[in-house]
């Protein structure tokens, strides 16, 4: 009897999105199976993942992570998992015959090729990698429509906005005024601004609400993940980027809102848990069983939103200043995002150089409108050459002998 399950291949399997994919499709067995998994270098967390699922393919970054993860599989007796590695190999299992879906979640600009591999296919892609849009924006959208791919937005806020357009509808014959991109602001929305100099990584990933990545966390603190997701939502929407706007939201409870030319305003709320948006994606336009809890609003005492403090949380305005540019400012502002936050996470620069070191790249990108992929990632790599001059530059001035004596 054939096989009539959903076949699914999820980049950037061992993150915080891709553990959650799999939560969601082992309730719903029945209804999907996994084709491919693929990862950075986790090769603990691959083999776990393989010896419970069985995919049709792994796929690790390097060759090496590659053979480690082959090996181990020949030890557990697991022959018919077939291992993969480098971009060929994610391009492969985004874009193979036999994929229904594709839920693009590596994180950063690594993956742009695949996640744009599956849109060539025509598959149906769940994106919770929100660098693919910032990077290409007009080529990724253009390429969507020619191949008839389908988009679904995994991240929670445009998810939230997908279902609150009515699963997709235009935006301009739906009459919106407005999209509120809500955010919970972090774990420093009260945080002295004076101490920002001392936060640690640790600090910075402890999340109040949400369970993530590393990255995203330390983007959360700093709200560049909001700046990065009014650039994702300007064109997953078609709207100008005076359309959006930044609603702090401390409990994560409002996941964002669309405000109507009739004055009304319509909100999508849940629990902060990514398997919602996850399950929304995988099973639309109908609906399963996430695993996660339906709201209590008996038990929620109140919900706060307040304006976004542009001070306290300058890379807004510096995303702001990319979507409302060319091509070339918000592929330098990802770029050097990527670079700063890798930079404060080793320990090299503090957290509140990761918006000087994003402001200056973004000073000094020309203008451009890429025409291909190629020319995106020439740019991007630019950029994050710029970061890596800068963060030493940075580094060595901490090193200097005397100066925190004479500071």
């Amino acid at each position: 009897m054939a096989d009539i399950r959903r076949k699914v291949t999820i980049l950037g399997a061992t993150g915080s999105i891709g553990i959650s994919t799999l939560e969601v499709i082992r309730l719903n067995q029945s209804a999907f199976n996994v084709f491919a998994l693929t990862a950075n270098s986790n090769v603990e967390k691959m083999l776990e993942q393989c010896l419970a699922t069985k995919p049709r393919f792994a796929v690790m970054r390097n060759d090496e992570a590659a053979a480690k993860l082959r090996e181990l599989l020949k030890q557990n007796q697991n022959l018919g998992t077939e291992v993969l590695s480098g971009d060929a190999g994610l391009s492969h299992v985004a874009s193979h015959g036999d994929v229904d879906d594709v839920v693009a979640a590596i994180v950063g600009g690594a993956g742009l090729k695949p996640t744009m591999a599956a849109v060539e296919a025509g598959k149906k892609i769940l994106l919770a990698n929100k660098e693919s849009l910032v990077m290409s924006g007009r080529l990724f959208m253009e390429a969507v429509v020619k191949n008839e791919a389908t988009l679904l937005p995994v991240d929670s806020e445009h998810n939230a906005i997908f279902q609150c357009l009515a699963n997709g509808a235009s935006s301009h014959a739906s009459g919106v005024r407005k999209i509120m991109l809500t955010g919970s602001g972090g774990p420093f929305l009260r945080r002295s601004l004076e101490s920002f100099v001392d936060v640690t990584p640790t600090e910075a990933c402890a999340h109040p609400n949400w369970s993530m990545g590393q990255k995203i966390s330390v983007d959360s603190a700093t709200m560049m993940n909001k700046g990065l997701e009014l650039i994702e939502a300007r064109w997953l929407f078609d709207v100008s980027p005076d359309q959006i706007e930044f609603v702090v939201h401390p409990q994560s409870v409002v996941h964002s809102m669309v405000e109507y030319n009739d004055g009304a305003v319509v909100a999508q709320m849940g629990q902060p848990d990514m398997r919602t948006p996850i399950a929304h994606t995988l099973a639309w336009p109908e609906r399963i069983d996430s695993g996660v809890p339906a709201l209590d609003f008996m038990a929620m005492s109140k919900l706060e939103f307040e304006a976004a403090d542009l001070v306290r949380f300058p890379c807004l305005l510096l995303a702001r200043r990319a979507a409302e540019g060319p091509q070339s400012y918000a592929i330098a502002l990802n770029a050097a995002n990527e670079i700063a936050v890798q930079a404060f996470l080793d320990e090299l620069i503090g957290f509140a150089d990761i918006p000087i070191v994003n402001e200056t790249v973004l000073d000094d990108t020309a203008d451009a409108e890429p025409a291909t992929i190629d020319e995106v990632l020439t740019i991007d790599a630019g950029a994050r050459k710029s970061a890596l001059r800068l963060i030493e530059q940075i580094k060595c001035e901490r090193d200097r002998p005397g100066r925190r004596e004479n500071a």
